[in-house]
């Protein structure tokens, strides 16, 4: 029996200023994330959906209401789908400006295999593991959405790819609205495959993301 569990990122937020929002309330998709959640919509149609769950944020909330729309399934919420624990939530990151100016928080980059910053990798990538083996169980036969964000989608990925965790965040594929797609046969995951259905992104266009 084939399963495909697709994971999909959420659409471009509004944050003008830049700020690291995290697991921060209050952020909501920018007009062009709310295109980007409709497009990506439309490519689920015929793919066999019966199952649609979202993190319990906002952004990935409204990217999965037009997918519910256009699939007329409801949308199940799961914690566990939710972006990474991050210690600099709410303040701007870069360098040469932000919280990398300040020597107070230098330590909290002091092991970046962990990383020291916030939550575990391997916790990211257990939890992640779980959802998605929920959601499989949820569709067995058919197919299942899961709207995430994309530290742990690409945790998640590098996980079941057998990688290392360390990585540079500007080379994750994992694009805005983009959709990693895991095969099953069984339990067994067969293949991975990765979409852009709307379009390619620009990390550095990106503030905060």
């Amino acid at each position: 029996m084939t399963t495909v569990v697709h994971v999909m990122r959420h659409g471009e937020v509004h944050n003008p200023t830049g700020v690291l929002y995290g697991r921060l309330p209050g952020y909501r998709l920018s007009p062009g994330g709310e295109d980007m959640a409709r497009t990506t919509a439309g490519w689920f149609r015929g793919r066999d959906v019966t199952y649609l769950v979202a993190s319990p944020l906002e952004r990935a909330q409204q990217t999965a209401a037009p997918i519910s729309a256009a699939l007329d399934l409801p949308i199940a919420t799961d914690e566990r789908l939710i972006e990474a624990g991050n210690d600099f939530e709410g303040k701007t990151f870069g360098v040469g400006d932000g919280a990398l100016r300040r020597p107070a928080n230098w330590w909290r980059l002091r092991n970046p295999w962990l990383p020291s910053w916030g939550e575990p990798y391997r916790e990211i990538a257990a939890r992640m593991v779980g959802a998605v083996a929920s959601a499989r169980d949820a569709a067995r036969g058919h197919a299942a959405v899961c709207v995430s964000h994309q530290l742990p989608t690409w945790t998640l990925r590098l996980h079941l790819e057998g990688r290392s965790y360390l990585h540079d965040p500007r080379k994750r594929e994992c694009g805005l609205a983009s959709v990693t797609s895991l095969t099953y046969i069984g339990d067994r995951l067969t293949r991975i495959d990765y979409a852009e259905p709307a379009g390619a992104t620009d990390p550095d266009a990106v503030p905060g993301a």
